[in-house]
């Protein structure tokens, strides 16, 4: 397991970030044809969603 150590600021800035990058990934996912590639975007987003509950 990897530990990253962040100021408030560093955490808040990386929170908004993935914010808003799993905005845009959500509209990927929905414009997405090929099924394999839309299922590894909503892993990703899986992935995403979980780091950025434990910023919080």
């Amino acid at each position: 397991m990897t530990t990253l150590d962040l100021s408030d600021d560093q955490a808040k800035t990386l929170k908004k970030s993935l914010t808003s990058y799993l905005s845009d990934l959500r509209l990927e996912i929905a414009a997405t044809e090929n099924h394999d590639f839309r299922e590894e975007l909503k892993k990703e987003e899986e992935i995403l969603h979980s780091i950025l509950a434990k910023l919080e």
